[in-house]
């Protein structure tokens, strides 16, 4: 399996932050992350989690109560940008701007 490159985007991101989840995406396996992230993330999958928006700078995460978390690495897989923020959360974010967003930890 070949991976997708990580980039951290925050100075203060460890190999910590982004653990295993390179490692469910092959970028030989033509199918979108949401799907490769679905079978091989074995502690539950893909699973979107409803409520979040897109916070007050491009590529941000907002949950009502919540602070706005920014990413703090990413990796593209195709058309898809695959961004993980801190408290475990990924956001898989397509080129028209939409996007879903999962914890996993």
């Amino acid at each position: 399996m070949k991976h997708p490159h990580v980039v951290a985007l925050h100075p203060a991101c460890t190999p910590e932050h982004v653990g295993f989840i390179p490692t469910f995406l092959d970028l030989d396996d033509p199918r979108p992350a949401k799907e490769q992230f679905a079978e091989r993330y074995e502690y539950g999958g893909w699973r979107n989690q409803e409520g979040f928006t897109q916070g007050n700078s491009r590529y941000s995460l907002k949950y009502p109560g919540d602070p706005t978390l920014k990413p703090i690495a990413g990796m593209t897989l195709r058309e898809e940008l695959i961004l993980i923020y801190d408290a475990g959360y990924v956001a898989i974010w397509q080129k028209d701007g939409t996007f879903e967003a999962c914890r996993m930890d």
